[in-house]
This record gives C-alpha cells, sequence and structure tokens, in this order.
C-alpha cells in the first residue's frame, strides 16, 4: 500500500467513531473491496491497513476473519490474507442465488401500489451515470438496483444475505475489463421492470427479472471466464 493510498484509508478513521469494532472495519473494507479499491488478489497488509484505520492488530483481524466468512477474503497459510479470486462456477452459483431470492421477493410482494422510490432512485442513477460515460457508477447503480428490490421485502435477514451475495459478484466484475459491454443492456431492462411494477404487474415483473438473471448470469460467466484465463490476470 503506498503513502497516498494509506492516507485515503485512513479518511475512514472517522467512520469508527468512539466505538472502534471489528465490524464496522469489516464494514469499510467490505465497501473498498465492493468498490474495487483492493482488487481481487491483493494482499492485505495489517500493518498499513490498521496503522490507517487507528485499530489494533486484534480488531483487524477478527474483521478480516468476518470478511473471509463472507466470502471476500481468504486466508493463505504463511502467506497472509488475500482479497479472493472468485472461480467461474462461484459466478454461476451466485447467480442461482441471486434468482431464487429476488424472483422470491418479487413473487411474495402483495398487492400495489409498491414502496418503489429506492428503485426509481437507482434506475435514475444509472441512467445518469451512462449519460456521463460512467460505466463503473452504472455498475454501482445496478447493484443499488438489486439491493432496492430485495429491499421490497421488509426482511433485514434477506437485505444482510443480499449485501454479502451483491458484494462478492462484484469481485467478478472488477476483473472484467468493459464495464460498458458488461452492463449497458441492463439500464433499459431495469426500467422495465420498475414499470411493471408501478404498474402493478408482479407476474410480468417476476419474467422478466428471472429472463434478466438468465441472461446475465451467462453474459458475466462466459466475460468473466475470459478475463481469469487471460495471462494478465490477478492472482494471490
Amino acid at each position: 500500500m503506498t503513502a497516498r493510498e494509506a492516507g485515503d484509508l485512513a479518511d475512514d478513521r472517522a467512520l469508527l467513531g468512539r466505538t472502534s469494532t471489528a465490524e464496522r472495519v469489516a464494514d469499510i473494507l467490505r465497501g473498498r473491496v465492493a468498490a474495487g479499491w483492493f482488487p481481487p488478489g491483493t494482499r492485505l497488509s495489517e500493518d498499513s491497513i490498521g496503522g490507517a484505520l487507528g485499530v489494533s492488530r486484534n480488531t483487524l483481524r477478527e474483521a478480516f476473519r468476518l470478511l473471509t466468512h463472507e466470502r471476500l477474503l481468504v486466508h493463505e497459510l504463511n502467506r497472509g490474507v488475500f482479497v479472493r479470486v472468485l472461480a467461474v462456477d462461484d459466478v454461476e452459483d451466485i447467480y442461482r442465488t441471486r434468482r431464487l431470492v429476488e424472483c422470491a421477493v418479487v413473487r411474495g410482494l402483495g398487492h400495489p401500489p409498491y414502496p418503489l422510490e429506492g428503485l426509481a432512485a437507482a434506475v435514475a442513477e444509472g441512467e445518469a451515470a451512462a449519460h456521463a460515460g460512467d460505466w463503473p457508477g452504472v455498475s454501482t447503480a445496478n447493484i443499488h438496483f438489486h439491493r432496492e428490490l430485495v429491499a421490497l421485502a421488509g426482511s433485514a435477514r434477506t437485505d444482510e444475505l443480499m449485501r454479502g451475495v451483491l458484494a462478492e459478484l462484484r469481485l467478478a466484475f472488477h476483473l472484467v475489463a468493459d464495464a460498458r459491454v458488461l452492463h449497458q443492456p441492463y439500464l433499459a431492462r431495469n426500467r422495465e421492470i420498475l414499470d411493471a411494477l408501478r404498474a402493478g404487474e408482479r407476474a410480468t415483473a417476476e419474467r422478466l427479472l428471472a429472463r434478466y438473471l438468465d441472461d446475465s448470469r451467462a453474459r458475466v460467466a462466459a466475460a468473466y471466464a475470459r478475463a481469469v484465463e487471460a495471462p494478465s490476470s490477478p492472482t494471490p
């Protein structure tokens, strides 16, 4: 980690507040990993990260343990802790999990109208990012869309499950070079799902979502397979 990167991470120290805990450190590191600040294959330095955040070695190790349990990090004996590099099978399994959960949420929504403000904001965020040519921003907005979709269930447990699943998926996104090719096709499809829910057409929204996730799984898994097979792909 460079001095500049350590300084950037030190800016997150204020997020810890007076009740510095391993869970809060894990939240910070989870966000940094999801944003690509620590790319897949990166070795995480206890000294640099602990110094930047101003936390003890034991607290940091507990945070690492939590994120290892979430499958975002991996501990290698005598080598240290690394940001996980997914296998193609992992990507396929993540999408199977998403299809089970997200389609079940839409199916169980009950009678309209639905509270769609968060979903609409995520669609607008993605369209604005695309207009600006910010394709990583489109990727982030797409993650927000699916988190807001799952949030319609009103279940803290489902929200927590999907937070981990979507954070893990972003490990794959970071190794795919062309974010525009990966994410642009889904901008219009997000709006179609939103429009169906606004119209109270729950069955239509579920059908659109299922097809969306099947297509996305095939596209992302193929792009990811090409990325990890390339000679330049990072490895721990």
